[in-house]
């Protein structure tokens, strides 16, 4: 079963998703991976990652460190395809591809993650992925920063589509939409 977590930031998708996918884990008896997308670049970056680590301590999760080109998890020999997997999150994937670190822009980075994204769900069956319900704010934004929400927009349209639940949040409740 794929799930799909969206919400706004700081409202527990996160927790949410490690219960998600933990009971997956133990009710198949199947190893359990958390695909880590955040490519840290200052310290609130590393202090954010800490914090999210010492979260899943004792949880059971093998860490997968994968912040571009996520279908590539599929081809490392180190990962079970029929385990379960917990992606968080799919703003930094998109983030990581469309504004690559020495500065590029590559404007047409959201329909390849889209297209990544419903691959991984397909060819795993198991995963729950998380994402930032960021696109829906009034004021209008630079091209770049307009073209990221549509973008990401596009992703989490193609992950309700895929997945099995979808799950939104706000304000810390959980609304099954699917």
């Amino acid at each position: 079963m794929n799930i799909f977590v969206s919400g706004g930031c700081k409202n527990g998708k996160s927790l949410h998703a490690q219960e998600l996918a933990r009971d997956m884990a133990a009710d198949r008896g199947a190893a359990l991976y958390y695909v880590a997308t955040m490519i840290p670049t200052d310290q609130e970056d590393r202090t954010r990652i800490r914090r999210h680590l010492a979260a899943r301590d004792g949880w059971g999760f093998a860490t997968l460190e994968q912040g571009t080109d996520l279908c590539a998890l599929l081809d490392r020999p180190d990962v079970d395809r029929n385990g379960v997997f917990l992606m968080d999150s799919v703003t930094a994937l998109l983030s990581n591809e469309m504004f690559p670190p020495k500065g590029e822009y590559d404007p047409d980075a959201g329909a390849r993650v889209a297209a990544d994204l419903e691959r991984f769900a397909r060819e795993t069956g198991s995963t729950v992925f998380v994402s930032d319900y960021i696109y829906s704010d009034a004021r209008v934004f630079d091209p770049a920063t307009e073209n990221y929400r549509r973008a990401l927009a596009l992703c989490d349209r193609t992950l309700a589509a895929v997945c099995d639940r979808v799950i939104e949040t706000g304000f810390g409740f959980f609304k099954e939409l699917k």
